[in-house]
């Protein structure tokens, strides 16, 4: 069973929602048989490589939104957060463009590193205030998680894996993904948002039935009980 995960490393539902969808996995009976593919998404592509201000000053001037309404969606954002270990650190939030992290992402996919990298851009963006939109960052990211210094490199002067992240965002359009995080089992299932563990229990359980029915073998053979009582 395959499961595709469309979400943006700025995006802080998508942190909330790959937490809650683990920890279904991680309960799920057949989750060795479970494929998992993070999908490129950008949830504001014209943003320069760095912004100048604050992430309440990103969302209130170039967003629109109110002071007071940022601050409160970010209480209630980490309050969820919280709920599922994270510490969310709004007020350390460096704003920066996420393309050069998802083709990041996309190399250390080439390397079985895909969800490492993932993780680690998700954490260092919204718990620890580091510069996702960096090449110092983004390279020191690369060492940690073992690629090749030459192969990270690469990502800073050519566009290799470029093409991968907008084929990416294609598929989303194609799909009629106008939102992240969003989860789709099999071509399928989809599931928008970061939905409660219990939702992703149900939607993988479903999409297992579908794929792996249970075929009866001389199903009229037998004797049997019933309501009515067992065969004589």
């Amino acid at each position: 069973m395959k499961i595709e995960i469309w979400s943006d490393v700025a995006c802080p539902w998508c942190y909330i929602g790959k937490r809650r969808f683990e920890a279904a996995l991680a309960d799920f009976p057949h989750r060795d048989s479970v494929e998992v593919q993070w999908r490129s998404y950008q949830l504001d592509p014209s943003l320069p490589e760095h912004y100048d201000g604050t992430e309440l000053d990103y969302l209130s001037t170039r967003k629109g939104m109110a002071p007071q309404q940022v601050t409160q969606m970010f209480e209630h954002v980490a309050a969820q957060a919280k709920g599922e270990g994270l510490d969310y650190r709004f007020d350390k939030v460096v704003v920066a463009n996420s393309f050069t992290a998802h083709r990041l992402i996309h190399l250390a996919a080439a390397h079985g590193q895909q969800d490492a990298a993932k993780e680690r851009l998700l954490s260092d963006h919204f718990e620890h205030g580091k510069d996702i939109g960096s090449q110092e960052y983004l390279t020191a990211l690369g060492k940690d998680l073992g690629l090749d210094a030459a192969e990270v490199a690469e990502l800073f002067s050519t566009d290799k894996y470029a093409d991968d992240v907008r084929f990416d965002f294609e598929e989303a359009r194609a799909l009629g993904i106008s939102g992240v995080p969003f989860f789709v089992i099999d071509r399928k299932f989809g599931l928008s948002g970061a939905q409660p563990s219990e939702t992703f229990t149900a939607a993988l359980d479903q999409a297992w039935q579908e794929t792996h029915p249970l075929v009866l073998v001389n199903a009229a053979d037998g004797e049997t009980c019933g309501p009515d009582g067992c065969a004589v």
